[in-house]
């Protein structure tokens, strides 16, 4: 545990848990800009759907105020075991914070994220991250 949330990992491991533990759930906290035009995780081969929270609104960045809450409705028990996904593992980290301090002890941040760090040429999803390791998503 890094002392402010449960720890850090992989895309992949996330998908093993997410597969093989149902008190597990994917809480995806990049904004509707995001999931509409870069894509969403597909998890409906383990029966389970990801929960959309944004940490910060589009276009402004703006933090979401209501994020405690909708997190709350999302996921009303406190015991599950929540991994937090954004573009690179920067947000997730904050919301697993904010997760943590709200008595969901059992948060983790998704290292690399959705997209993960830019290529050679400067695109995402190709290099590392949940599109690049090929994990099932939608566009």
């Amino acid at each position: 545990m890094t002392g402010q949330y449960k720890g850090d990992v992989t895309p992949e491991q996330v998908w093993d848990q997410l597969a093989n533990n149902d008190n597990t759930v994917l809480v995806d906290v990049r904004t509707l800009a995001e999931w509409k035009c870069v894509g969403e995780p597909d998890l409906s081969s383990l029966s389970k759907c990801a929960k959309y929270i944004e940490w910060v609104s589009f276009p402004d960045g703006a933090p979401n105020v209501n994020f405690l809450d909708h997190l709350m409705k999302a996921v009303p028990n406190k015991d599950t075991t929540i991994y937090f996904l954004c573009r690179t593992g920067v947000r997730s980290v904050a919301a697993a914070i904010a997760a943590t301090n709200a008595g969901y002890e059992n948060s983790f941040n998704i290292l690399q994220g959705f997209e993960g760090a830019p290529d050679e040429k400067g695109h995402r999803g190709r290099k590392t991250g949940w599109q690049a390791l090929d994990l099932p998503w939608t566009h």
